[in-house]
């Protein structure tokens, strides 16, 4: 081997060592700052024993040094290799859309606020006698936010509980009365104009579908609502997200989850009757659909907005955030521009792979398996009487799910870095679940609740 090979290769490993010190020292510094203090140590370990072993391999004399060296950096462009060729394992991944709407009698919220003896008690357990018993034992639990349930705290829970009152303040706010003074404006000009000021009130993104039928529920199940049809004739819907803050997710099942969870239907509600009452008054009808008072299914809508996939846990998995977002739609004949959806099978490819979801939740009531053909689509369901069961025991909504999703990494250069390789290419993505694992844990523990809300 000549002279100037020689000088090349070492030239390439002390560049390489230089690269992976600064990579991983970065890494490690923003696992600093996102509190993940096993990450940082396990980046900083990596970045100093990796760049290590490139600089005294470039720079001293030892037997096999050229094969050392022709090993290293091979490492380094079957990474880049893994990290940039667009293979992609999702040729049998399809984008799928329900065919019936749910009953929102159906569901365990809705069932909840059944009380014995009452007519709507007597005609549902009539016709669903299987679920009397489940839903029996449900309520014989102390209930979210109860002072007798597990996780009680006086601050906490009171804090999440007047959010959630506050969202009930505006129950009759979601419909009102249309203007007679209709202004008619530019489609494509009134859209831009909704997402960007949904923005400025606090969405983080937004998108516009037209309003299918299985959108919307098919009967309601709560309040005063129970049991009417609902007819919801509207031609678009527009759906956005909220940021749920990393840091109170991470705590769940704990109280900052159930305050962030709270506040978050709160913030999402609060744009939603903003922009339903801007519609109307301009001449155009328009309802907002928020926590507690909906007539559609928002994950489905925020979907087919284009806003993100339907994942393993049943819940909208976001490009940046995953499933740490809460949603809120407004639903109106106000005429829009629509955004063309973009399937990313990608995602659906992910959580095939990955189960932490389901490892780590404490009531075993997220699937291990593959999607399976339900109602003839084919979906992830969890089963939501067990779920529920546990956020009754535990008197938060739980939120380890959301704590432990790769995808629900906040939304900075490093673990976007990551999220385009999740993208683009299938054989990254298996290595990140991995990595993941050793980085973060597979099963990682809640994190501790910050001082400050500490105060019993």
């Amino acid at each position: 081997m000549n002279i100037t090979n020689f000088i090349i290769i070492e030239l390439l490993l002390i560049i390489s060592a230089i690269v992976i010190f600064a990579f991983f020292t970065y890494a490690a510094i923003i696992s600093f700052i996102e509190k993940e203090k096993k990450a940082a140590l396990i980046f900083f370990m990596i970045g100093v024993l990796a760049s290590m072993s490139y600089l005294y391999t470039g720079f001293f004399d030892f037997k096999y040094q050229f094969l050392v060296s022709i090993i290293l950096l091979s490492l380094i462009i079957g990474l880049l290799l893994i990290y940039f060729i667009p293979i992609r394992f999702t040729a049998n991944i399809s984008d799928v859309f329900p065919k019936d709407r749910i009953d929102e009698r159906n569901t365990i919220f809705s069932r909840n606020e059944l009380h014995l003896g009452s007519e709507n008690f007597n005609y549902y357990y009539q016709k669903n006698p299987d679920k009397l018993k489940i839903d029996d034992a449900i309520k014989n639990n102390p209930g979210v936010l109860s002072p007798e349930s597990r996780n009680y705290d006086p601050a906490m829970f009171s804090s999440a509980d007047a959010s959630f009152e506050t969202v009930a303040i505006f129950k009759n706010k979601v419909d009102g009365k249309v203007s007679s003074q209709k202004i008619n404006l530019n489609p494509e000009k009134i859209s831009t104009y909704i997402k960007n000021w949904a923005k400025k009130l606090g969405a983080l993104n937004v998108g516009i579908t037209e309003l299918k039928d299985y959108h919307s529920y098919s009967y309601r199940g709560r309040g005063e609502n129970y049991g009417n049809k609902v007819v919801l004739d509207h031609k678009f819907a527009i759906a956005f997200t909220v940021e749920m803050d990393y840091d109170a997710v991470k705590s769940g099942p704990y109280g900052p989850a159930v305050m962030e969870s709270a506040q978050q239907y709160l913030a999402s509600g609060v744009i939603a009757i903003q922009i339903a009452k801007f519609i109307r008054q301009i001449g155009f009808p328009a309802r907002a659909h928020i926590d507690g008072n909906y007539e559609v299914v928002c994950p489905l809508v925020a979907k087919d907005a284009g806003l993100g996939e339907i994942g393993r846990m049943g819940l909208l998995m976001t490009p940046k955030l995953g499933p740490r977002v809460r949603i809120a739609v407004v639903t109106t004949d106000l005429p829009l521009i629509i955004d063309t959806r973009k399937f990313d099978p990608t995602v659906i490819d992910f959580c095939n792979n990955c189960s932490k979801c389901a490892v780590v939740c404490p009531s075993n009531a997220i699937s291990f398996d593959e999607r399976k053909s339900i109602n003839d689509v084919k979906r992830w369901q969890i089963n939501q009487d067990s779920c529920y069961s546990f956020w009754t025991l535990s008197g938060t909504d739980c939120a380890r799910c959301l704590s432990v999703c790769p995808y629900s990494h906040p939304d900075n250069l490093l673990h976007n870095i990551v999220r385009f390789g999740i993208i683009n290419s299938g054989n990254f993505s298996r290595l990140t679940l991995f990595l993941d694992d050793i980085i973060y844990g597979k099963k990682p523990a809640a994190k501790s609740v910050p001082d400050w809300m500490k105060v019993s």
